[in-house]
């Protein structure tokens, strides 16, 4: 099976072309292994919904399709899900209604939100199905982790849906286990981080991501008391706040850099990189354990991910804080084109049923072996 993958992002839309195969590993029934063939559409401003729709959409889709016209024809195209409500987990078939919901719903901001629309703009011109997978909306939380002290208030799911799931899969297979019947703590470690524990292939709790999330990361701020944000919010006002907690803090505030690679050059001699770095493990350390206790019993596994894990000295302390609890697996940087590809693939091998969003709710197809034709027999 062939699938053309979009993931819209800050810098422009990265672009795959996935070949996607069963696996020939007979210890792994109904895992998927995927090769791709990457490209990238670099853009001056970030893509998002509050900046391109109706022509300019098509525009940059055109934009897209020229860039891959020499990929081999499709089966499917399969985009990035924004924020289209809050959903279960899955691959969701892409409709007009879907790509309007995904550009009206959530943030105008979010580059996310387009990867649906310009994946049913790419199926459209090949004659083929367009998905999405495990948009950013998901949310499977237990009831009583959506509970708050205060009354009315409850919690919604907040983090790297897209790859965590994929990372929190990987890592069950590689522990002997199938997604469905792992418990795995999956750690997002990046410009934003989030902690989310899976059960039985369900994330049933997290810390959340951005402003109040996860633990402190290369711009994110952790953690803060609800009299610390009060303070700062009266101090910079909502937008600017925002900001500040999303894109100015953590490793950004604490030594001037976000720049990975410059932090881990400069810790042997820098105390604020040392200091930040402390904190960092600490912070890390604590939320997983946080994680670990939202699991019915001991996990599986623990998964670190995103960029901050290619700074080896820093996986090493947390490896050794956290070997303990379950084995540790570490994925640097992210899935998230094979994570699209792998969500498109167990749809059109038989192995999960399709989803149907609208406006009323979400149904789920019953599994169909073989659900699209190979592109070559065509």
């Amino acid at each position: 099976m062939i699938a053309h993958v979009v993931n819209p992002g800050s810098g422009g839309v990265k672009l795959a072309c996935a070949t996607i195969e069963p696996s020939l590993n007979p210890a792994l029934p109904g895992q998927l292994q995927v090769s791709l063939i990457r490209a990238e559409l670099p853009l001056s401003e970030p893509p998002t919904p509050g900046g391109v729709s109706g022509p300019a959409l098509d525009e940059l889709a055109a934009r897209l399709l020229e860039l891959t016209r020499e990929w081999p024809r499709p089966d499917v195209a399969v985009g990035r899900g924004g924020e289209i409500g809050r959903v279960p987990a899955g691959t969701y078939r892409l409709t007009p209604e879907l790509a309007e919901r995904a550009l009206n719903c959530g943030r105008q901001d979010l580059p996310a939100n387009l990867g649906g629309p310009l994946a049913l703009r790419l199926a459209g011109a090949w004659g083929v199905p367009g998905f999405i997978v495990d948009p950013q909306s998901v949310d499977e939380l237990l009831p009583q982790a959506q509970v708050t002290g205060v009354a009315g208030l409850r919690r919604t799911a907040q983090f790297h849906a897209l790859n965590a799931r994929a990372v929190a899969r990987r890592a069950a297979y590689e522990t002997g286990k199938k997604f469905a019947d792992a418990r795995v703590v999956v750690a997002h470690l990046g410009a934003t981080t989030s902690v989310t524990a899976f059960d039985q292939g369900r994330a049933i709790d997290t810390t959340g991501s951005g402003a109040g999330g996860g633990p402190l990361g290369a711009r994110q701020s952790g953690p803060l008391s609800a009299g610390t944000v009060l303070r700062l919010r009266a101090e910079h006002g909502d937008d600017a706040l925002l900001r500040l907690l999303t894109l100015g803090s953590g490793f950004q505030a604490l030594t001037g850099s976000a720049d990975l690679r410059e932090l881990e050059a400069r810790e042997m001699d820098d105390p604020a990189v040392q200091a930040a770095t402390a904190a960092f493990v600490h912070q890390v350390c604590k939320a997983v354990g946080e994680q670990c206790g939202a699991l019915p019993g001991r996990p599986d596994a623990v998964a670190l991910t995103g960029g901050i894990t290619r700074w080896d000295s820093l996986v090493d302390r947390i490896e050794r804080r956290l070997a303990w609890i379950a084995p540790v697996i570490v994925v640097p940087g992210e899935l998230e084109l094979e994570a699209l590809a792998e969500g498109a693939g167990r749809v059109l091998y038989g192995l999960e049923g399709l989803r149907e969003w609208s406006p009323s709710g979400v149904t789920v197809q019953p599994p169909t072996p073989q659900a699209a034709q190979p592109a070559g027999a065509r």
